[in-house]
């Protein structure tokens, strides 16, 4: 046998070496040789080579032994299962060569050395030669051993990663994708451990996993090692960070922070012959983030960093050492689902009926699916499952690959969008609900369920099986037009899924939306909790509030995350906020709001909008609203956000609400802030001339002011059939607007529902000249070609 090199230490290896040490140890090798310059930190450590394994057959015979066992899979004489047990016991019964044991038993007193720890601890992980490449990830199938310590100790895992070429699921990987089993070779990475147990550790993607948004990274991290985070053994935390903005050291561009259970931790364990395990979190840790924000804008800039090199959108692996409070890059492959998505059309589902909610948790992809619930415990009850059902369980791992392949959907009661039910069920294109706490229980076996993903970033299971929709929009051939095309969106998550629509920006961005699904409180209840006199909603605000040292932070926080995601969705395009405008009795709805509104007759035209701002009643309320657009546009660096003023109605409301929101900090000019207000009442367009006086544009609210020219309460079912923004005197009341803006030069566009409705009135629109049309995001691709039409026969005469 010619001389062959059994190891290779990581500094010596590149993206070149796969076929030498399979792709995660050329990754490693890469990382470490390229981009230390660039401040990323990745562990020391070697790799045996695919030469070093193929011996390790030779020397053993086990290349024929092995193959007359598959022969025998194949004939139909044995089991998958049988076949699996048969091989690892041969690899069991096997000896390294000489040359191999030799050569780790240096590498790893070397690396000792280098660390300055006597048997240093040590990751063992496996490498498949054509492991992480973009048409084969075989990330997953073989294992990974932590905190090995001692040369016999690691000797012993390099057998075994060995063997685990050969694990059950391996060889049905193998097979469904075609590998030939015997030219797959296997290398083992050796490298130095990062003290995570006392720290914390996580996955990190470089696209958004769930849209496929290019320009967002995603954070999942948890204490202790890392397998809890990518199994979905826990629920973890989660971070969204806006990468545009990361190389402004002054900006924090975290567009969304979500504290997860994170019930468990790995640990080492001591003694025994397992060498981690599982323990209860402290209730104090579970509290809290794992990451401060500095490092998770650490992490993102080596995301970015790392995409960049491998001009790839990259999924990676991360640790901290709770000793040195080191941040560390552990593994980096490409990512391999939404990199690979076709961008040429976009499929909405949507639900026709609710139900009764069963269970909800994050939701993975934005599909619905029906079937029976089939609650299972294990993957050895795979003969339990049928086609097409709905799996329900803990968690899953590899072993349950070959059921997840036959399911409707998925619901783990553990894990986050990083967990191994989640990245599978992206890779089959199914709906997966994780992180489902108490899934088991809730969701009765063999009923028929409904698994909706399309509603934003919970997903729900519903109780029996609803009626839904499917619609493809093809995002081909869209042309382009003069009137600029942008969209009303109400939610964060939404506005990430649209992001692929060819909108220049968003014309109305609902902040109540934020409020109410997010927020939950009124904000007058949260600045004085001790002044609500409901004591159940006194005890939901300090639940919600729980994180926080002041409870009026809570409020600032999640709305400037929840409007920084909208606007990072755009960015660097506008994207056009309105102020809150909930009714007196939708903010009487949120927590600890009844005794802060007053009931009224008609809330329709009552304490709503700009006169809520400067009243003492709620001024103070505003100001947390402003606070919260100041950090997106200041600490975020999304200056891309205006601020709208709904229900204006007079000159002098205009006034005090402008120098109210100066007060706040939010002052018209400064930075480029523009300060737009809602054209809804007919007072807004008799004094359009002294209202463009004070503002940057109008924003056409069409359903306000249809109600107000008309008369027509919009809720009334009796009169649903006068109420029509294509009636004449509205018509006429938004043309004269659009000449009063145009000759004063402000902008002038609309957010109302009427150009989604009906195409003729966009036409309408386009026709006295508009602006801008902003349209609900499933109506711009057919609106948009009706409005070019409309522009093409205006140009020719």
């Amino acid at each position: 046998m010619a001389e062959i090199t059994h190891v290779l230490w990581f500094e010596e290896l590149g993206n070149s070496d796969v076929p030498r040490v399979g792709g995660k140890n050329a990754s490693l090798g890469e990382m470490i040789r390229s981009l230390s310059t660039q401040g990323i930190s990745v562990p020391d450590g070697f790799a045996t080579t695919a030469d070093a394994y193929r011996e390790f057959l030779e020397v053993n015979g086990l290349d024929e032994k092995i193959r007359i066992r598959l022969d025998d899979y194949h004939a139909g004489k044995k089991s998958l299962h049988k076949t699996g047990v048969s091989i690892r016991r041969l690899f069991g019964q096997a000896s390294l060569s000489a040359g191999l044991e030799s050569a780790v038993r240096e590498a790893y007193r070397t690396l000792s050395e280098r660390t300055g720890r006597e048997d240093t601890d040590v990751a063992v992980r496996s490498s498949a030669t054509a492991e992480d490449l973009p048409d084969a990830s075989f990330a997953g199938q073989q294992e990974s051993f932590l905190n090995v310590s001692g040369e016999e100790e690691l000797l012993d895992s390099v057998k075994r990663c060995y063997a685990s070429l050969f694990t059950d699921r391996a060889i049905s990987y193998r097979e469904e994708k075609g590998f030939d089993h015997m030219s797959v070779a296997l290398s083992v990475g050796v490298q130095e451990m990062v003290r995570s147990d006392l720290g914390c550790s996580g996955v990190m993607f470089s696209i958004d996993t769930e849209t496929g948004f290019p320009r967002a990274v995603l954070i999942n991290g948890a204490w202790g090692l890392g397998e809890n985070v990518v199994q979905g053994a826990v629920n973890p935390d989660e971070f969204r960070v806006f990468k545009p903005l990361l190389d402004d050291t002054s900006l924090v561009p975290i567009v969304e922070k979500t504290l997860g259970a994170k019930e468990k931790k790995m640990v080492y364990a001591r003694g025994g012959s397992k060498t981690t395990k599982n323990i209860n979190t402290p209730k104090e840790d579970r509290r809290r983030f794992v990451l401060e924000d500095k490092e998770v804008l650490t992490l993102s800039r080596w995301a970015v960093a790392i995409e960049e090199h491998y001009g790839m959108p990259m999924d990676m692996e991360w640790a901290k050492d709770g000793e040195t409070g080191e941040l560390k890059i552990v593994q980096a492959r490409p990512e391999t689902v939404q990199s690979r998505r076709d961008m040429g059309s976009i499929r909405s589902y949507s639900l026709d009926q609710r139900g009764e909610v069963l269970a909800e948790g994050l939701s993975v992809g934005d599909a619905v699916a029906t079937g029976m619930a089939l609650l299972l415990k294990s993957p050895d009850d795979i003969e339990q499952f049928e086609d097409g059902a709905v799996l329900v369980t803990e968690m899953t791992d590899p072993d349950w690959a070959p059921i997840m392949k036959r399911a409707a959907a998925i619901v783990t009661e553990h894990g986050g969008r990083t967990s191994h039910a989640a990245i599978v069920s992206r890779e089959l294109g199914i709906p997966a609900v994780v992180g489902a706490e108490g899934a088991m229980d809730k969701i009765p076996q063999g009923r028929q369920i409904t698994v909706s993903c399309a509603e934003g970033e919970r997903g729900y299971v519903y109780d029996k099986k609803l009626d839904f929709r499917v619609e493809e929009l093809d995002l081909s051939n869209i042309p382009d037009t003069k009137t600029r095309i942008m969209m009303n969106i109400a939610s964060p998550a939404a506005a990430y899924h649209w992001w692929r629509l060819p909108a220049k920006g968003i014309g109305l961005a609902r902040m109540e939306f934020v409020i109410n699904d997010v927020i939950k409180a009124h904000p007058m209840a949260l600045i004085n909790i001790d002044a609500v006199e409901d004591e159940a909603d006194k005890r939901r605000l300090r639940e919600l509030t729980r994180f926080y040292d002041d409870p009026a932070e809570y409020f600032v926080d999640q709305l400037a995350l929840g409007l920084g995601k909208i606007a990072s969705s755009q960015y660097p395009e506008p994207v056009i906020v309105r102020m809150s405008d909930f009714k007196t009795n939708e903010y009487a709805q949120l927590v600890g709001g009844r005794q802060f509104e007053p009931e009224e007759a008609n809330p329709m035209i009552g304490f709503r909008g700009a006169s809520r701002y400067y009243s003492p009643k709620y001024a103070a309320g505003f100001a947390l609203e402003c606070l919260a657009i100041r950090r997106v546009r200041e600490r975020m660096g999304l200056t891309n956000v205006a601020v709208m003023i709904p229900f204006c109605r007079t000159l002098e409301e205009a006034d005090r609400v402008l120098t109210e929101l100066a007060r706040n900090g939010l002052v018209r000019g400064k930075d480029g802030l523009e300060v737009l207000v809602m054209a809804e009442i007919p007072s807004n367009v008799i004094l359009a001339e002294e209202f463009a006086e004070r503002f940057d544009g109008f924003s056409i609210g069409s359903n306000d002011l249809t109600q107000l020219v008309l008369g027509v309460d919009r809720d009334s079912g009796e009169l649903a059939p006068i109420f029509d923004e294509r009636n004449e005197a509205v018509k006429k009341m938004i043309a004269q607007l659009i000449q009063v803006a145009r000759r004063k030069g402000v902008k002038v566009g609309i957010c109302g529902q009427a150009p989604s409705d009906h195409p003729e009135f966009a036409a309408f629109l386009v026709e006295q000249g508009i602006d801008s049309i902003s349209l609900n995001p499933d109506s711009v691709l057919l609106t948009q070609r009706r409005i070019a039409k409309t522009e093409e026969e205006m140009a020719s005469g």
